[in-house]
């Protein structure tokens, strides 16, 4: 199945995903931007005729009207972009290199996947979460474009991903990375993949990561959780828009056995051996039970795991509350994180 072949309508929604879920409130200082974003073009029901729209309105989608971050930081970052091989048969892919002007010998490395529901964005989608600290002078941030859903179902994301990973892992050296500290990052969709990218890397043996990063995560296409079927035309991205997203990926495959974990990681049953993890949610999401369950299953099989479910927040609030407590404290908290992560 194509996205292009149906459009979700509340009957249909109710059927496939079942009835909406209760959820908790928003958090007081986040509830206005949420209404407001509703209210606008984050508002419009994702469809394959609405899905032009959005992708045009990437990589700032989630937070419209905010200017491209400047990337070379005032002068601070070099900025190169390379295509190189993508997987065996496939076209090549285009990275986008950040490093610090004045190098200081070896830094970590920071492999940055994009969100965008796996259907939209591209390598500069979201890449101001990891400049500041190749601004610092503390990483070499490089950020890959993969192809995207429905035009390139799966494997392609997650191929394309690990691809990228494997030629950055290749030439360390010439980077600038120490490639005993190699992390990858992810938010949302790029979160996901991230975390099946992590399950390539290990599972080939190659390359070996530090930790993971996994911000909003998005892990499981089967709708088997209280908080994937709890927002109904609420927040960023709720129930419906999940399953545009899912099924573009995965088509007819979508919700049945024939699915790989490196496309859904909360499939994986064996997560032991993963470097490790960071992990976040907001109380207010659909992908929120996924990731307390994964966090949970890493744990048991032995990887260290900083998880952080912030109360009253929804996907993306960081971004588009930035101003609210919750909103500054996730932040923080994300970016101590990164930081002992590039000097351990």
């Amino acid at each position: 199945m194509h996205a292009k072949e149906w459009t979700m309508t509340d009957t249909a929604a109710e059927s496939m995903l079942g009835p909406v879920t209760t959820r908790p409130p928003f958090d007081p200082e986040l509830a206005p931007a949420e209404k407001m974003l509703r209210a606008g073009p984050a508002g419009t029901v994702l469809t394959a005729e609405t899905l032009p729209a959005l992708r045009n309105g990437m990589p700032e989608v989630e937070v419209p009207g905010f200017p491209e971050p400047d990337l070379t930081a005032g002068g601070r970052v070099r900025v190169e972009e390379r295509r190189v091989p993508g997987p065996d048969g496939a076209p090549e892919i285009t990275l986008l290199i950040l490093s610090p002007a004045s190098p200081r010998g070896k830094m970590g490395g920071l492999f940055n996947i994009h969100g965008g529901g796996m259907i939209a964005g591209d390598r500069r989608s979201g890449v101001e979460l990891v400049l500041p600290y190749v601004a610092d002078g503390n990483a070499v941030a490089v950020s890959v474009e993969y192809r995207l859903a429905p035009e390139h179902p799966d494997p392609a994301p997650v191929e394309d991903c690990y691809a990228g990973l494997a030629w950055t892992a290749e030439h360390a050296d010439g980077l600038g990375i120490d490639p005993d500290r190699l992390i990858i990052v992810g938010g949302s969709a790029g979160g996901g993949l991230a975390a099946g990218t992590a399950l390539l890397a290990r599972d080939r043996a190659f390359p070996r990561l530090s930790h993971q990063i996994l911000i909003c995560p998005m892990l499981d296409d089967r709708f088997a959780t209280h908080s994937s079927r709890m927002l109904d035309g609420e927040g960023v991205w709720d129930r419906n828009a999940n399953l545009f997203g899912w099924t573009s990926l995965l088509g007819d495959r979508r919700g049945g056995p024939d699915v790989s974990p490196y496309a859904a990681p909360a499939r994986a049953e064996d997560l032991s051996g993963l470097p490790r993890t960071y992990i976040d949610t907001g109380a207010v999401e659909v992908f929120r039970d996924e990731i307390l369950d994964y966090a949970t299953r890493l744990s048991q099989a032995g990887v260290n795991v900083d998880l952080h479910m912030w109360g009253g927040a929804f996907h993306g609030s960081d971004m588009i509350g930035a101003h609210a407590a919750v909103s500054r404290a996730s932040v923080a908290t994300r970016d101590e994180f990164i930081r002992r992560a590039l000097e351990a």
